[in-house]
């Protein structure tokens, strides 16, 4: 649990840096900050997946919120307009909590009134429910729901296309601004309901203008929500894309405390992990990213705005699926995602509009093979690797060796070249316009790793599957891997590797890809070399929350992710710190050492996310952080590889030497 008293919540400030996120499973969410002030246009109480786990719409913008006591109107709510924040309803947040979903404790003239907040899995539904406390005086409720209806990208402006007709019958409300989107059901237990048709103007969402977007929205308000309430008596409400009932809103309540309690429950953690802040916290967190396209699975990349991304998802299931015990649901990727293979290529993106996916990447795929291995390491999945994945896994090889889109072709030398002048195909993929920030084109070090590992993978698949050719055929091309790799890649004039291998050009940037080169199960790197390698990184690139992208002594280093999409993309993996690779950076640490040292000292620097849990997105891990102290969070307040490989590693960490 999450707790924050008045010391954050009065503070508009302190407050509002913090956000909170609910999920459906479908790609849907609900979001916003302690105070309930939207700061993004992303958030929202109600953001509905149309095409899960895509095409999202902010339906529900927020629910404006006044207590009267004793004759006297306390606003509850918080909004930031031009100039001013108003009202200030964050003076009467006397708590706030996450226990297991959002739980907001607001005090007026004595009285105490409790809100709780979560939505439904497998629904576009988000409920709400207010309590006042027992043996506290009478006190009258108004809610006054704020709409948006619009695609969660863009900005609405009040405008004379809205029809703001309101179909009331007994305890339900329904709107449909827009003929174009599906209605919206507010199911209620309110004593009586008054139409109103007000625009609420110029709300400002600040961290929209940080990110040097436009900022301003307006929202509208169709009607008033009143309840009479005594002291133990409850006000719920029901907004969804169903038509639902206000009378299940505890049901609601508890049937999603108690799935929360089986995932802790059901995860094959020890006792000291299941004891653990930071393993309880990503165990829940993980939860959220795993969300279904049509019968299959798939891993939302980050929220509040990005979709499934192939490479995100294939570094995130380790964490986010086997470490928390759900096997089953890591099939269910893998094999969604072989139905999408392209000329030997995973998807990079699923488009939010349903556009057919982006095949621009060319470690997407390769991480696929680290997913499987992965799978069956720890699930022991073999029969069903052969039955479902084998010959795609094959077929992908194939593609690779004689060549595919964007230049992506197996070299003489065994290694693997990609690129093409005006693309940006690894994971350092920013892009503004036509400037490719950091174009990478050539023989990148972590694709090498990740070819050579996958090479091992099927060389090991094979010879589980019986298939002696095969098993010959992909370990002779690791060795050649290998031998080129050694030849070419190590920089003696800084102990450890260059980052991009062009024919006679060599990058000696220092990058945290090479770390990849020791983690990775399968590495060929000799101990010594890895053991430097590993050096390097710590000394240049760590961080309490991850790795640098690149060394502040760098002439290019840029410390802070500041400014406008031109700045912000220049920065992006320019020095800005990225907390997913803390995973790959501790395995590798504990693989040269092999210490209890090591690991305690592993654990150690796991002590920069357990303060994090509380700073951005509540018991979430970020995208990003400044490579400057004191390492301010930025991007995704929540994003799937990093919460997928901090689990995946503080587990590994946390688990005693000769536990598998």
């Amino acid at each position: 649990m999450l707790l924050f008293n008045e010391d954050v919540c009065g503070d508009f400030s302190a407050a509002t840096s913090r956000e909170w996120l609910e999920t459906n499973g479908l790609g849907g969410y609900a979001s916003s900050t302690i105070p309930g002030a939207n700061t993004r246009r992303y958030h929202g109480l109600l953001v509905a997946a149309l095409r899960p786990p895509v095409d999202r719409f902010v339906l529900l913008s927020k629910l404006e919120e006044t207590l009267t006591v004793n004759g006297r109107r306390w606003d509850l709510s918080t909004n930031q307009y031009p100039g001013s924040v108003h009202p200030e309803g964050f003076h009467c947040l006397k708590g706030f909590r996450l226990d297991p979903y959002p739980i907001w404790t607001f005090m007026v003239e004595g009285v105490v009134l409790e809100k709780r907040l979560c939505m439904v899995h497998g629904e576009n539904t988000t409920v709400v429910q207010y309590v006042l406390h027992p043996g506290d005086a009478d006190a009258e409720l108004e809610i006054r729901p704020l709409l948006a209806f619009r695609d969660f990208h863009s900005l609405g402006l009040e405008n004379g296309d809205l029809d703001p007709t309101v179909a009331e019958a007994a305890g339900l409300a329904t709107f449909r601004p827009y003929a174009s989107l599906p209605p919206m059901h507010l199911a209620h237990d309110a004593a009586a309901t008054v139409p109103t048709g007000h625009w609420y103007r110029g709300m400002e969402y600040l961290r929209e203008l940080d990110r040097g977007q436009d900022w301003r929205e307006d929202l509208f308000q169709p009607l008033l929500l009143r309840w009479h309430l005594r002291g133990g008596e409850m006000a719920n409400l029901v907004a969804s894309t169903e038509v639902r009932q206000s009378s299940r809103v505890g049901e609601y309540l508890r049937e999603e405390s108690e799935r929360r309690a089986e995932l802790l429950a059901s995860a094959p953690l020890t006792e000291s992990q299941q004891s653990n802040p930071l393993v309880r916290s990503l165990t829940l967190a993980a939860d959220q990213f795993l969300v279904r396209r049509g019968e299959g699975w798939t891993v939302v990349a980050g929220y509040p705005w990005f979709s499934d991304w192939g490479r995100d998802t294939m570094i995130a299931l380790p964490g986010l699926t086997l470490t928390t015990g759900r096997p089953e649901v890591a099939k269910g990727i893998l094999l969604e995602f072989s139905r999408h293979v392209s000329q030997g290529m995973l998807p990079n993106r699923f488009p939010d509009l349903g556009e057919e996916p982006d095949y621009n990447t060319v470690d997407a795929t390769l991480w696929y093979f680290e997913a499987v291995r992965a799978l069956v390491e720890r699930s022991g999945e073999l029969a069903w690797v052969r039955a479902h994945l084998w010959e795609v896994l094959k077929e992908i090889v194939e593609w690779h060796v004689r060549g595919t889109r964007y230049g992506i072709c197996m070299d003489a030398d065994g290694l693997l070249r990609a690129g093409e002048t005006g693309t940006q195909l690894t994971w350092m993929d920013a892009k503004v316009g036509d400037w490719v920030v950091t174009p990478r084109q050539g023989k990148a070090v972590e694709i090498q790793a990740l070819w050579y590992h996958a090479l091992r993978v099927m060389e090991s698949l094979a010879e589980s599957f019986g298939e002696e050719a095969a098993q010959k055929r992909y370990g002779a091309m690791a060795g050649k891997a290998r031998r080129s790799f050694m030849q070419q890649f190590w920089n003696a004039e800084c102990d450890c590797l260059y980052d991009v291998v062009d024919g006679d050009v060599k990058d000696d940037a220092i990058r945290p890809n090479q770390v990849l080169a020791v983690s990775l199960a399968h590495s060929m790197l000799p101990a010594g070399q890895a053991r430097r390698v590993v050096g390097v990184v710590e000394r240049e690139l760590l961080t309490p929350v991850g790795l640098r992208s690149l060394a502040p002594s760098h002439p290019a280093y840029r410390g802070q992710y500041r400014g406008g999409v031109w700045e912000r993309d220049g920065a992006y993996h320019q020095g800005t710190v990225w907390g997913w690779l803390m995973g790959p950076f501790l395995t590798a640490y504990v693989k040269v050492h092999g210490t209890r040292k090591a690991r305690a000292q592993a654990e150690k620097w796991l002590d920069g996310f357990r303060l994090h849990l509380s700073e951005a997105g509540l018991g979430q891990v970020s995208e990003i952080f400044d490579g400057d102290p004191p390492h301010r969070p930025d991007g995704c307040f929540a994003q799937a590889w990093s919460v997928g490989e901090v689990l995946r590693v503080a587990v590994d960490v946390l688990r005693p030497p000769g536990v598998a």
